[in-house]
């Protein structure tokens, strides 16, 4: 008896923690495989600095976006 909740849970577990890589791999890809885009206030406001030559913020949390 003690043996079979022991196997239950450690099922349980394994499942669970392959639903949650397969969640997270959708994620990765997803974001991945999308081009953000960022207005220059939003650049601004995430502490970078829009260049506007190359469309692209420089710097802060939006570093390497393109500008829209």
């Amino acid at each position: 008896m003690r043996i079979r909740r022991i196997l239950a849970a450690v099922i349980a577990t394994t499942a669970l923690a392959g639903a949650g890589l397969a969640g997270a791999a959708t994620a990765t890809a997803s974001a991945q495989g999308s081009t953000s885009y960022v207005t220059p206030s939003e650049c601004k406001q995430g502490g970078g600095t829009p260049d506007l030559t190359d469309n692209l913020c420089k710097g802060g949390s939006h570093n390497g976006e393109k500008i829209d």
